[in-house]
């Protein structure tokens, strides 16, 4: 008996741990799969796309990745940096509203489970930063840590890829900004603290909503709103500059918190914030309508009605200027209500990154040309 899919999900319930709801087919596959129910309740069954069964709640795996460069750039003009480097691809965060969810089809893996289970790490991040950082040529410019995946997920525990990254960018006096939503952000404080002091470093904790039964659901192996808070407070106290993004802002789930949330940042230190609408790029659109079929199966055409008010009558506009905030009533009305709750709080930017202080680390060495007979040593 076939079934639609999106039924079924919502009857097999959420895996425990993760955020998506199956192995949703990336655009760039050339073969899909697709579940049938024999009758012989099979329940939490999965199959990848050659038909094997995968066992229920897969277990994170780790590759490592030799990068060829590690500073990304963009010219984008409704984002504050124009460097950026990601020490690892996917996030075992497991957010299901991640934006960065559609950068795994790349890969040929799922922007669905694939992206929260099947993790690399740039084992060479370290040597490449301090190598592109040395090149004679270097501008330098604020570099954004961990945006298109969290540079603190759990993985960063053993690797200590970001760790190595701001040892470098310590010693090249080279400004930085850090955005997370892992508590362990304040592991690094011995190295944050003396940067800051410097002006070389800004820390910005996402927050999506103060709800922790919510946001187990909804990024289950993200630190509990409770840490970032605790967080945001430790950072503070340290004298690092630290932000609140409220972010995703998420119509008839979460956006009721917005002025909940600011008021609970400010008072455990942040002293700027901003806000992000929920952005459903290629796959994500059917990743979150799965959730919404499993955790929201009553709201959940209110919802989409709300975010394609927001999006020209879309799932997703991904036009520079509206693709952050969104456009039409529902989102000049967040707006309105983003601007009184900072200004109420008091809010204040932060100051500017200090760029003036870079000196280029010392080159590395080149590697001599393998000999021929090899070597003894």
């Amino acid at each position: 008996m076939r079934d639609d899919g999106k039924a079924r999900l919502a009857a097999l319930g959420p895996l425990k741990g993760r955020g998506a709801a199956s192995r949703v087919t990336g655009r760039f596959e050339q073969r899909s799969a697709s579940r049938e129910d024999d009758g012989w309740g099979s329940g939490h069954d999965f199959t990848d796309a050659s038909g094997e069964a995968l066992e229920p709640g897969p277990a994170t795996t780790v590759t490592v990745e030799r990068a060829r460069s590690i500073i990304s750039r963009n010219q984008s003009p409704d984002v504050g940096f124009s460097q950026s480097v990601n020490p690892y691809r996917g996030c075992e965060h497991g957010c299901v509203y991640c934006f960065a969810r559609p950068s795994h089809a790349y890969l040929d893996l799922s922007p669905g489970l694939d992206f929260e289970t099947r993790l690399y790490a740039k084992t060479n991040a370290v040597e490449l930063l301090r190598a592109e950082l040395a090149r004679p040529r270097y501008a330098c410019s604020p570099i954004a840590l961990g945006v298109n995946t969290d540079a603190y997920q759990p993985l960063e525990r053993r690797q200590r890829l970001t760790r190595g990254l701001l040892e470098v960018l310590a010693e090249a006096r080279h400004p930085v900004h850090l955005i997370t939503k892992n508590a362990l952000v304040l592991r690094d404080l011995d190295l944050l603290a003396p940067m800051a002091e410097q002006g070389l470093v800004q820390v910005a904790l996402s927050v999506t909503t103060l709800d922790n039964r919510l946001a187990a659901r909804m990024e289950p192996r993200a630190s509990a709103p409770h840490a970032r808070l605790k967080a945001i407070a430790g950072l503070h106290e340290a004298g690092v500059p630290v932000s609140v993004m409220v972010a995703p802002v998420i119509p008839a789930i979460t956006d009721g918190e917005l002025e909940a949330i600011l008021a609970a940042a400010r008072g455990a230190g942040a002293t700027d914030a901003s806000y992000v609408l929920l952005r459903l790029p290629h796959e994500l659109k059917e990743v979150w309508r799965e959730w919404l079929a499993q955790h929201y199966p009553d709201r959940a055409a209110h919802v989409m009605s709300l975010v394609a008010q927001m999006r020209g009558g879309r799932d997703y506009d991904s036009a520079f200027g509206s693709r952050m905030r969104g456009e039409g009533p529902f989102a000049q009305l967040l707006a309105a209500r983003f601007a009184k709750a900072r200004r109420t709080l008091g809010f204040t930017r932060l100051p500017a990154l200090d760029c003036g202080r870079f000196i280029a680390p010392v080159r590395p060495a080149a590697a001599p040309p393998p000999s021929p007979q090899g070597s003894l040593f």
